[in-house]
């Protein structure tokens, strides 16, 4: 189903990410208590009443800020376009503003359904205050308090009033290929991430941390929809900030746990580092495929090429033949590499052998190599995403011959860089 999107706006620090939490019943987007901590807009299915909608959190508006604060206001004007309501917070402790009278200015010129929310109205005493936002003119104002819940249930009622109906459509969220971007920050995975799916989707600003929560879009390709998750940059745990950062960090381990496929992007000027190391390890816990992206790779000399590419091999060992792609996510130099191995590696991750073929594998590779004391009977392909077999064994199999089995089914079937588990049954 397309879902009418309700599209929460207004100036830094008013409290939308805090009433976003409110309404969807649980901590969603990051809160602070200093503005710019929302930068991307972050979509999040609600219901209310048996009505379902999706909340659109976008970063505050300001009329006068630097090149970041201008691309993150750009991005919440993008938001109205799509917007089937609009909800304009503002603050009853500040009251009103310059900077509400402008955003209330770009609201009324997007013609759609408003509601004026005046947040932070924690008891009676503050009510009297909501009056004076009457004069930007948005209509009747909605006293409410997001931290404390007050009022937000009418809010609500009148927000379902307000939605057109549901559209049924293809349900996108099923069997779609999610790929999670990770990296440390400051590599590149946001330019990379609006380089793949061809819009300016996530804020680019050469300052690290500026992604803050994980953004999916699905995008259509020639081989099938793609659902791409643009992730916080994830740093070692004694440089990690307490609060959004942390938060930050949490959500990008959410996205790789529930990611089909993870592109690992490094900063080729760099080198693979220990928190690229890091990062491989926790892709390899996951289970799921992987592709290394040398990022930058433009900007490294050729003598020092091969030495980067010495520290990708042994550094990121946990990702075993995981396919390594250069490219410039500026330029756009190599990315067109990036969709084909996405598909192949996938296309090996759910992939199950008939168990008739698989024992004649497992038959061939004894008659070629025995084991060492042991006997494997027959074999069976347990489940898949990641392909996981199991053998029944007459003895303990030594882990050199386990790597051998392994290889030889990988090379067999044409598993190429997905990873594989592989357990043994004893009796």
């Amino acid at each position: 189903m397309a879902l009418p999107q309700v599209v929460i706006v207004g100036r830094p620090n008013v409290g939308k990410s805090s009433l976003v939490n409110r309404i969807v019943g649980r901590r969603e987007a990051v809160v602070e208590s200093h503005p710019g901590v929302t930068r991307d807009r972050k979509r999040v299915e609600a219901e209310w009443c048996g009505v379902s909608f999706d909340v659109i959190d976008t970063g505050g508006w300001l009329s006068h800020g630097d090149e970041l604060d201008d691309k993150v206001s750009a991005q919440a004007s993008k938001a109205l376009d799509d917007a089937d309501v609009v909800l304009f917070v503002v603050d009853a402790m500040t009251g009103l503003t310059a900077e509400d009278g402008e955003a209330a200015d770009l609201v009324r010129k997007a013609q759609r359904p408003t509601l004026l929310v005046v947040n932070k109205v924690d008891d009676n005493q503050h009510e009297h205050s909501i009056w004076d936002f009457l004069q930007l003119g948005l209509g009747d104002p909605f006293a409410v308090s997001a931290l404390h819940g007050r009022a937000t249930g009418d809010l609500l009622d009148a927000v379902v009033d307000l939605l057109p109906p549901v559209v049924e459509t293809e349900d996108e969220g099923d069997g779609i290929t999610g790929v999670a971007i990770v990296g440390r920050p400051n590599v590149g995975k946001s330019t990379l991430f609006n380089q793949l799916i061809g819009d300016e989707r996530s804020i680019i600003h050469d300052m690290p941390g500026t992604t803050r929560d994980a953004i999916d879009t699905v995008i259509e390709t020639d081989e099938g929809p793609l659902r791409f998750i643009d992730t916080a940059g994830m740093r070692r745990r004694a440089r990690t900030e307490r609060g959004a950062e942390q938060h930050s960090v949490i959500r990008a381990l959410d996205a790789l746990d529930r990611a089909d496929i993870a592109l690992l992007v490094i900063d080729s000027t760099i080198g693979a580092s220990h928190q690229d190391q890091r990062l491989a390890e926790r892709i390899s816990a996951a289970g799921c495929p992987s592709v290394v992206v040398l990022n930058k790779w433009d900007l490294v000399s050729v003598d020092n090429r091969p030495s980067v590419l010495a520290s990708v091999g042994e550094k990121l060992a946990f990702l075993g033949t995981a396919p390594v792609i250069k490219i410039s996510a500026m330029s756009g130099m190599g990315v067109h590499k990036i969709l084909p191995a996405i598909f192949e590696s996938t296309e090996a991750y759910h992939q199950r052998v008939p168990t008739g073929s698989l024992n004649r594998a497992i038959r061939d590779l004894q008659a070629a190599h025995p084991a060492p004391g042991a006997r494997i009977r027959y074999a069976v392909q347990g489940a898949i995403d990641p392909p996981t077999f199991t053998l029944f064994a007459s003895a303990r199999l030594p882990a050199t011959y386990l790597r051998y089995v392994e290889r030889f089914l990988r090379e067999k079937f044409d598993f190429g860089s997905t990873p594989m588990k592989i357990r043994v049954r004893v009796g």
